[in-house]
């Protein structure tokens, strides 16, 4: 009883040096996939988002308050800053996705004792994080809404993908995490 406690009074503090380690390791590993495996692992224009499925994971397994959970969005923000892409709108795209994610941690997902959470919250912060970066996308490049329709099978299938992911690695790293 007296572990939880000082646990509960170290989350109330904020982010303790080994949940920063943690997140920095697996948005350098979500960067790495993204560049050297997304590539290849494509299927019909859909391939998993690695920065996004790390953050989410990130999230769940140390369970930070919502303005942390933004922050760290805002920091695989500047990491897809260093990747091929769009400059700036994954900032603003990762930090909607996290805050997403920051709100549903604490959401009761359960079917029966089997945890939905980071399937259900993985793919709605994939979701929210895919559609925002597609509006601002189209946003800036002026395109008409046609073109922002063809898009959305692309969100929702990257979004399937990254649950999986996710619900692969969130098992095994939880049990790692808490010896």
């Amino acid at each position: 009883m007296e572990n939880k406690r000082v646990m509960t009074e170290s989350r109330q503090q904020g982010l303790q040096i080994s949940d920063l380690i943690l997140v920095a390791v697996l948005l350098a590993a979500g960067a790495v996939l993204k560049m050297f495996v997304g590539s290849v692992i494509n299927f019909f224009g859909m391939k998993p988002n690695f920065i996004i499925a790390m953050y989410c994971l990130a999230i769940l397994l140390i369970r930070p308050r919502l303005i942390e959970s933004v922050i760290i969005g805002f920091l695989a923000g500047l990491v897809c800053q260093f990747l091929p892409g769009t400059p700036y709108i994954n900032i603003v795209s990762e930090v909607v996705g996290a805050f997403v994610m920051g709100l549903l941690i604490n959401a009761p997902l359960q079917a029966g004792k089997t945890d939905l959470k980071p399937v259900v919250a993985t793919w709605a912060s994939t979701v929210v994080s895919g559609s925002t970066y597609t509006i601002c996308l189209f946003v800036l490049m002026g395109a008409d809404v046609s073109g922002l329709v063809a898009y959305v099978p692309i969100v929702f299938f990257t979004a399937i993908i990254n649950a999986v992911i996710v619900q692969v690695l969130y098992i095994p790293m939880k049990a790692a995490l808490k010896k």
